[in-house]
């Protein structure tokens, strides 16, 4: 059932714009300048001639000193967007015209008008990420004086530099770690700043966390260092399980991510890194529909037919698809594997180079499952993907973002919050979501800067076999608010894949579209719950 291409959606079901302004406010940042920081400019000399019926005509320095004594300005410069500010400058002048310049620092510059003591809010979005010093001078031309004040200020948001492959943590053999299992409802720490060539400062880490030698239920939780650690889950696991997800995850300030193990016995992790986000331009994000580049079962994108075991093939990137023929140093994509002989893993690496000891993919023989790979793209052009099993598999990619300095849309981390739990009777969608139909969330409605989201979507209490699929919605909220809206059509791809009563989770790096909704689609037979946390959101300028 996984991938069939010819399953149609049913019943919609909708919920309501969700409110991330809590979970978004968390991480914005402010930058002050206070009032007695502003500078008072020497005003010019100036002359006028007085004339008199009793006097002959004199002439009177004005310096410009004595005139609006109390003119000042206050700057608090507030995050809005990944790359946009508030500025409110806040005038202490006696009432009279004021002229208010503000010098953005990156050869923009505003003006404004007040008429005495008032704030004045401003606002600017940068086109590239970094530090910037924001320049405000207020000037009083009855008086003759004018001050200036200027703060420094960093755009919020990150861009991203592709990192590895590379083994971070394996509680196994004690790499980043001591070797040992990591005990119940403790965590386990991973160095990312300042580890190897990853800088210090680092906002955010991607990561294929694995949780293997499982020995009961349970979820792995990955978070900062430093911060409380969220309700939400990243990595869910049954007795035996070994499962791999992909994780965006904040970097704490000290340069740490804690790995929580909340099963009820001890089990092994493992952290690959695939690449890093910093507050400074390097590659943006285009996130796309779901495009399938590969499935071997039919011959797309390689050769028709099993991939033996220990062999790799390569997978051509750059300028296939709507992904562009250059620039292109990182690429996001959903990676399945179906139909394997034995158990083994997968492992997806950039064109070029040798293949590390990295896994993105693991499996038991007969299972089909995916996860979200980001992995840089070779200079050639390509990523190969390496079967690790000693029998043949079945691989399916599919395409559904890529990373380029050219890509304008900056990532935003989030304090994780739960958007869709259907098991909760207080979920905007409760009750089980029904085989074939679907789950619209209008995530970004009304805001086309917003290209996409990091969620993670998990499906539970399955009664069959199916698997999720994930896209942006084509109709708007008009449409559905007067029933006009017509069924989307659900995409062959799919996110995460299930057998019956298993829980499976997945991170997803989903585009919002032209109207800002998401689908998602229950691609089977039977019920499902599902579970959608955000972690983070795409922002362009």
């Amino acid at each position: 059932m996984a991938h069939a291409a010819d399953t149609t959606s049913g019943s919609a079901h909708g919920v309501t714009k969700p409110d991330l302004t809590e979970a978004g406010a968390s991480n914005l940042s402010k930058f002050t300048s206070s009032a007695d920081q502003s500078v008072r400019l020497a005003a010019p000399t100036t002359t006028t001639t007085t004339k008199s019926k009793l006097a002959a005509p004199q002439t009177v320095a004005a310096t410009g000193v004595e005139g609006n004594p109390t003119l000042a300005v206050g700057l608090e410069a507030i995050s809005v967007t990944a790359h946009g500010f508030e500025l409110d400058s806040s005038i202490t002048s006696a009432t009279t015209p004021l002229d208010i310049s503000v010098a953005w620092g990156d050869g923009a510059t505003t003006t404004a008008t007040a008429a005495g003591t008032e704030v004045v809010v401003s606002q600017h979005a940068y086109a590239e990420l970094g530090q910037y010093t924001i320049k405000v001078t207020v000037t009083d031309k009855t008086a003759g004086t004018s001050v200036v004040n200027q703060v420094a200020v960093t755009t919020e948001g990150s861009d991203y530099t592709p990192y590895g492959p590379t083994r971070l943590l394996d509680t196994r053999n004690g790499t980043g770690a001591p070797k040992a299992k990591v005990a119940p409802y403790t965590s386990s720490r991973v160095k990312i700043g300042g580890n190897g060539s990853i800088p210090a400062g680092v906002t955010a880490v991607v990561l294929n966390v694995t949780v293997t030698n499982t020995t009961s239920g349970g979820h792995i939780t990955a978070f900062a260092d430093g911060d409380e650690k969220p309700t939400t889950s990243n990595v869910n696991f049954a007795p035996g399980q070994t499962v791999p997800n992909l994780v965006i995850v904040p970097v704490g300030a000290n340069g740490y991510v804690d790995l929580y193990n909340g099963g009820w016995e001890s089990v092994d992790l493992i952290a690959d890194v695939t690449g890093y986000f910093t507050q400074s331009a390097s590659s943006g994000y285009t996130p796309l529909a779901p495009e399938r580049f590969v499935d071997t079962r039919i011959g797309l994108g390689t050769a028709q037919g099993q991939v033996a075991g220990q062999t790799s093939f390569g997978v051509q990137i750059a300028g296939k698809g709507q992904v562009p023929a250059s620039g292109v140093t990182a690429v996001a994509l959903n990676v399945t594997v179906t139909n394997p002989r034995q158990d083994g893993h997968l492992t997806v690496y950039p064109g070029g180079q040798q293949a590390p000891t990295a896994s993105n993919v693991n499996f038991t023989a007969g299972q089909t499952i995916a996860n979200s790979v980001i992995v840089p793209v070779g200079p050639d052009g390509k990523i190969n993907v390496r079967n690790g099993a000693w029998a043949g598999i079945d691989v399916i990619v599919d395409v559904v973002g890529y990373y380029s300095p050219n890509s304008k849309a900056a990532y935003l981390p989030f304090a994780p919050e739960r958007l869709i739990d259907t098991r909760d009777p207080a979920s905007p969608v409760a009750g089980a979501l029904p085989g074939r139909e679907y789950i619209y969330l209008p995530i970004a409605p009304g805001e086309p800067g917003i290209k996409g989201f990091v969620l993670n979507s998990t499906a539970t209490n399955t009664k069959g076999t199916g698997f999720l699929a994930v896209a942006p919605d084509p109709n708007t909220m008009d449409q559905y608010a007067s029933d006009t809206a017509g069924t989307p059509a659900p995409p062959t791809s799919s996110t995460l894949n299930w057998t019956t009563g298993k829980t499976v989770p997945n991170l997803v790096q989903a585009s919002t579209g032209s109207n800002g909704i998401i689908d998602f689609f229950n691609q089977s037979d039977a019920d499902i719950d599902l579970v959608v946390d955000v972690f983070g959101v795409y922002e362009d300028n």
